[in-house]
């Protein structure tokens, strides 16, 4: 094993990143080294990117850190008392860390737990670099078949957009409609998970039509992107009555307005993406009647497991672009400007 290796690291707070050289870390007694196969990059990062020194503190984090939140890889090392795993096992990494032994955590909610703010990739080492260490055996998933290179975005893309199918299954029936705003990584998630799980119709709304058509490749009937029409297009489709379900992986003010008006009485509306939108009042005709309305972000360990069980038995599947770790900022660019015909992973030597 090399003594130093590459890492993609905030050095300063509110400054670009950088590839720098680091020391390999060595498992101590309870961790797990990690030789990275693939980590995906996630728009969250890009927020990351540019985290002043007052947010980043406020949620714990330390500096510097390497970025990567979305990781899969090999087994490389055990510390001291570790055990149920071998050297060359392929393993993802759970995406949002938790710290086990909460209110929260013992109850399967490990993604509202209050130690959950810092993480690998997010204030920790995370998984842009050659290798990475894991304290533990929490959120160390197997892989089985799958290629550990193409994994990492199931851990969070796909079990964020998972979660929120889950959550809105009690109130979808057999032949309801469920529209899911914005159709990229996560959505495209979704629409998938809504075809396996439910016997709904999946309506699949975005502006971009090589979105709309990956959608539709994936059996949901695409709409063209949220505008003052979408709530009434909508309900024309449903016959007037409002979808079982609407999960925003948007969340502008546009999307918030549209998918929550399109809503009937006693379905749910699902707030996951982070455009800064806002619900307006008044609440009282607006809200759905006798229905939820409710957000998140992340997802458990339990449904990071699931999403790699589904894509084990070729169920669903997780479209990627591979690029290299030289090609790091280019990727990001190209997250940036939404460029990307899948989810962006960077490869390491396999």
């Amino acid at each position: 094993m090399d003594e130093t290796m590459r890492a993609y690291r905030m050095i300063e707070w509110d400054r670009a990143p950088r590839a720098v050289e680091v020391p390999v870390p060595a498992p101590g007694a309870g961790q797990v080294l990690v030789r990275v196969a693939g980590c995906g990059l996630c728009r969250s990062d890009l927020t990351m990117r540019r985290m002043p020194r007052a947010g980043g503190e406020r949620l714990g984090w330390t500096m510097p850190f390497t970025l990567g939140h979305e990781t899969a890889g090999w087994v490389a090392a055990l510390g001291a008392g570790v055990g149920g795993l071998a050297e060359g096992d392929p393993v993802a990494l759970a995406a949002s860390a938790s710290c086990g032994t909460c209110w929260f955590c013992v109850r399967g909610l490990d993604n509202g737990c209050p130690h959950g703010l810092a993480g690998r990739g997010y204030g920790r080492d995370g998984g842009l670099a050659d290798y990475v260490l894991v304290s533990g055996r929490r959120g160390l998933l197997p892989l089985g078949g799958l290629d550990p290179a193409h994994a990492g975005p199931l851990t969070d893309a796909g079990a964020t957009a998972y979660h929120a199918v889950r959550r809105a299954l009690p109130r979808i029936t057999a032949g309801g409609t469920v529209a899911v705003l914005g159709a990229g990584g996560l959505g495209l998630f979704a629409v998938q998970f809504l075809r396996v799980l439910t016997a709904a119709r999946v309506v699949a709304v975005d502006p971009g039509s090589d979105r709309r058509a990956l959608a539709e490749e994936a059996g949901a009937v695409p709409l063209d992107g949220v505008d003052a029409s979408t709530a009434g297009r909508l309900r024309q489709l449903t016959g007037r009555t409002g979808a079982d379900a609407v999960l925003d992986f948007v969340g502008t003010d546009e999307t918030i307005a549209a998918g929550v008006a399109a809503v009937r009485a006693g379905g749910a509306y699902g707030l996951v993406g982070s455009a800064g939108g806002r619900l307006t009042k008044p609440w009282f005709g607006t809200l759905p009647r006798d229905g939820e309305v409710y957000t998140f972000q992340g997802a458990t360990i339990a449904d990071a497991s699931e999403v790699i069980s589904l894509a084990g038995a070729g169920l669903i599947h997780n479209r990627v672009e591979e690029f290299a770790f030289d090609a790091l900022d280019e990727a990001y660019a190209r997250l940036a400007a939404g460029t990307l015909d899948g989810r962006a992973v960077i490869v390491f030597d396999r």
